[in-house]
């Protein structure tokens, strides 16, 4: 998918979370929904384009959803990795 909808899909998404009054929140929902309802696909292509690119077409809090999603990403492939 090309990597500029999918940020515009993330800002649509981040637009949606902004209304929370906690940023913590607001961050977790964004990375939460992205987990749950993006192919893996997606999720790796978002987090490839913030990695490759800076993400400039990401709003401030699409940017720190993806940025979460990929230390989740991260975590749970090293949890993975360590399990006997």
């Amino acid at each position: 998918m090309n990597p500029e909808h999918l940020a515009a899909m993330a800002n649509d998404i981040a637009n949606f979370f902004a209304a929370e009054p906690d940023r913590e929140a607001a961050v977790n929902g964004v990375s939460g929904h992205l987990k749950k309802f993006w192919d893996p696909r997606m999720r790796r292509q978002i987090v490839a384009y913030l990695r490759e690119h800076g993400g400039g077409e990401l709003s401030e809090l699409a940017r720190a959803g993806v940025v979460r999603l990929a230390e989740l990403d991260a975590a749970a492939t090293e949890a993975a990795g360590s399990a006997p």
